[in-house]
């Protein structure tokens, strides 16, 4: 295995960062997790776009253009030999040493990689099963206090609503008002009544990539949506549910706390549509 750091392809046991880097030490870092189909990241525009965002609410005042992390994430794919594969791409602001506050520093990018099964419609799913999940008492950390929609570093949040799981498979966190919110590292979407629901991102919601794919392909197959403010009992009245995310794509979520969903239409009908969309891309 062979990761890039720094701008080099190492050896992922010699991989490392420096103590002093303030992406260990603080956080102080934006990342961004891709899937690779057929030797090509997904969606990698709505990543980049994204990564820049989030470094920019950073105050980031130097990191290295797009393009470049692009290369350097086809680099990582060609030097381990994969085709399909997770892949996360992280910038942080760079070693500094003994204070808080950021000062000038040269960005250190990582860059690693794993294999993971074919897409598209003759794929696998990596996941084992569909989901469940529960709704926990961690909030979701307030844009007011750090940007909702920055992917950052920092995911103490997202640990400390895992936490709380009993062998669920994700956490569902409410904003600090109780409406839902979001998974630990999720989206989450629910049908009732034919109509297909997601909070809004005028709330403290990560703007997803899958979770747009997936408007974007509801929209294709003539589904309505809504997006907006909901409790967390919505989903006890929910027909089907499911969640997204980068890895896990779409997945079916078939059990929330003490209430038990199936797997339903909508959901199937996306799943395939997505799979359509990848394979026609990708393969």
């Amino acid at each position: 295995m062979r990761y890039h750091v720094g701008g080099e392809l190492v050896d992922a046991d010699e991989a490392s960062v420096s103590v002093a880097d303030r992406g260990f030490r603080y956080g102080d870092a934006a990342f961004e997790t891709l899937r690779a189909y057929g030797g090509e990241v997904f969606r990698w525009d709505d990543h980049a776009t994204r990564l820049r965002n989030t470094l920019e609410e950073l105050y980031f005042d130097a990191y290295p253009p797009m393009d470049d992390l692009y290369g350097r994430v086809q680099e990582t794919l060609a030097a381990n030999d994969f085709e399909d594969a997770y892949v996360r791409v992280s910038v942080t602001r760079g070693p500094q040493e003994g204070k808080l506050a950021p000062g000038p520093a040269d960005p250190t990018v990582v860059v690693v990689a794993k294999p993971l099964p074919r897409g598209g419609t003759a794929g696998e799913e990596v996941w084992d099963a569909p989901a469940t999940a529960r709704v926990v008492e961690t909030r979701r950390v307030p844009t007011e206090a750090l940007p909702a929609s920055a992917k950052t570093h920092n995911y103490l949040n997202g640990v400390l609503a895992r936490a709380e799981l009993d062998g669920e498979d994700e956490a569902l966190l409410r904003d600090t008002e109780g409406h839902l919110a979001e998974g630990a590292t999720s989206n989450v979407f629910w049908v009732r009544d034919g109509v297909l629901h997601t909070p809004s991102l005028a709330g403290d919601v990560l703007p997803g990539v899958t979770r747009r794919v997936v408007l974007e392909l509801a929209s294709e197959e003539d589904i309505d949506v809504e997006t907006g403010v909901y409790a967390p009992d919505t989903l006890r009245h929910a027909d089907e549910a499911f969640l997204t995310n980068t890895t896990w794509e779409l997945r079916p979520l078939v059990a929330v706390g003490d209430v038990e969903l199936p797997v339903g239409p909508v959901t199937e009908r996306l799943h395939e549509a997505f799979d359509a969309a990848v394979e026609e891309t990708h393969y």
